[in-house]
């Protein structure tokens, strides 16, 4: 292993013309490495780099000379590269980007990541992201890691210091992303919501002002799970009101799984060095058959928009590309199967002011969760239970739950389905 500094590191020493880079996501993007990139690459030149989602506000159309960059969505502040049409979307599940890595469709000659200090082993905690990470470092010719100082050492996925080629010593916080504010639309969405959780449930959701506001209502449950592809601020206070114990949990009794924390220094605190979390990569959290194994699952994900049989898009309204695929098919099939568990699909009913219904009778976009998958639609003005029912019951329940002000047209719409049945 080399060792060097940020200001020493080289990469035209280490990267060829037209590598593919990846690089850690989320809080776990190393920002190091991604300036030093930004700053050296378009002198090595060709260069192409994938990361799934990013809050780091450093990919920038001013910094896309670089290289060339593409990731899963539009999520964070990746959405601005999509506006200035520089982000290249690959329509891929979270789940499938270490396999793809590893069967070499997604070329991964670099791999980028960022991780805490050695333990007493030589391993480095993969820390606030460890979902590709494993996979890349595995892939990868060359292995430049930012090893930071300030990123807690988080039980789980860990890699090895033989794995790494060139150490970076960083001191430096590691991304944050400060929770959303909580608006009376989504404490409505989130009482509907909290409907569907009872005492030992296992919850999987996303972050964001609903999920926040959802686990927010739960403090006098008992013995709630979690098993999720990301967690925010909100584990701790679950965590901390006694709430969280995983304790009737059929595997992994006593542990949050989780594969990506995403929040403040908060978050990352609590999760240092506390044996009752586990980061894991996403061939655990994501997998069917460890998912089939939890009962009393319930799974919550977001759409831009929900059609009258049911179908979700959560990556694009129009010409606006907005969001990703994501986790959203796995987990929506895993809540809906589990015996006493659910899978919410959960939007405000307008857009832009109140201006566009988010229920509509056609996507805009594409399907991200098909209608054969889609379980529960929640909404503030209710929460329309679709599996397992007629497309013309679908309708109507979803006009139900639709903005009033967009109902009369819905029920055009709807009329039409139960006339002729699909």
């Amino acid at each position: 292993m080399n060792y060097t500094t940020p200001e020493a590191l080289d990469l035209t020493r280490y990267l060829r013309p037209c590598d593919h880079i990846v690089f850690g996501q989320a809080c776990g993007e190393p920002t190091v490495l991604v300036e030093a990139l930004i700053a050296q690459g378009a002198g090595i030149g060709g260069l192409h780099a994938f990361i799934a989602t990013s809050f780091s506000g450093l990919f920038t159309p001013e910094s896309a000379g670089a290289f060339r960059l593409s990731s899963m969505g539009a999520i964070g502040a990746l959405r601005v590269m999509a506006r200035a049409h520089l982000l290249d979307v690959i329509p891929v599940h979270v789940s499938q980007v270490a396999p793809l890595i590893t069967a070499g469709v997604m070329r991964c000659d670099v791999a980028m990541i960022q991780v805490s200090p050695a333990d007493a082993q030589g391993n480095h905690s993969c820390g606030l992201i460890s979902d590709y990470v494993r996979a890349a470092v595995d892939k990868a010719r060359v292995v430049i890691a930012e090893v930071n100082d300030q990123v807690p050492y988080v039980p789980g996925e860990l890699i090895p210091a033989s794995a790494i080629d060139v150490a970076v010593q960083v001191s430096r916080a590691p991304v944050e992303v400060v929770p959303a504010k909580i608006g009376p639309v989504d404490e409505a969405i989130a009482r509907l919501c909290a409907q569907f959780i009872g005492d030992g449930c296992v919850i999987q959701t996303g972050v964001g002002a609903v999920p926040d506001a959802i686990l927010r209502l739960l403090h006098d449950r008992r013995d709630l799970g979690v098993h999720s592809g990301m967690l925010g601020d909100g584990l701790v206070d679950l965590a901390e009101a006694g709430v969280l114990t995983n304790a009737r949990k059929e595997i992994d009794a006593g542990v949050s799984v989780n594969g990506a924390l995403i929040g403040t220094r908060r978050l990352y605190d609590w999760a240092h060095r506390n044996a009752a979390i586990r980061m894991t990569p996403t061939s655990y959290t994501h997998d069917a058959g460890v998912l089939g194994q939890l009962s009393r699952l319930v799974t919550i994900n977001s759409a831009l928009e929900v059609d009258l049989g049911g179908q979700a898009n959560a990556e694009q309204s129009g010409a606006s590309y907005m969001g990703g695929t994501g986790g959203q098919v796995d987990f929506v099939r895993a809540g809906a199967r589990s015996p006493g568990g659910a899978s919410l699909m959960v939007l405000a009913s307008t857009a832009k002011g109140g201006t566009v219904s988010k229920i509509v009778p056609m996507l805009s976009g594409p399907v991200t969760s098909a209608r054969s998958e889609v379980d529960v639609v929640v909404t503030e003005f209710g929460a329309a239970q679709l599996k397992g029912q007629t497309l013309a019951t679908r309708a109507r329940r979803l006009v139900c739950v639709a903005h009033p002000d967009f109902r009369e047209g819905l029920e055009r719409a709807a009329f039409e389905i139960t006339r002729r049945g699909f």
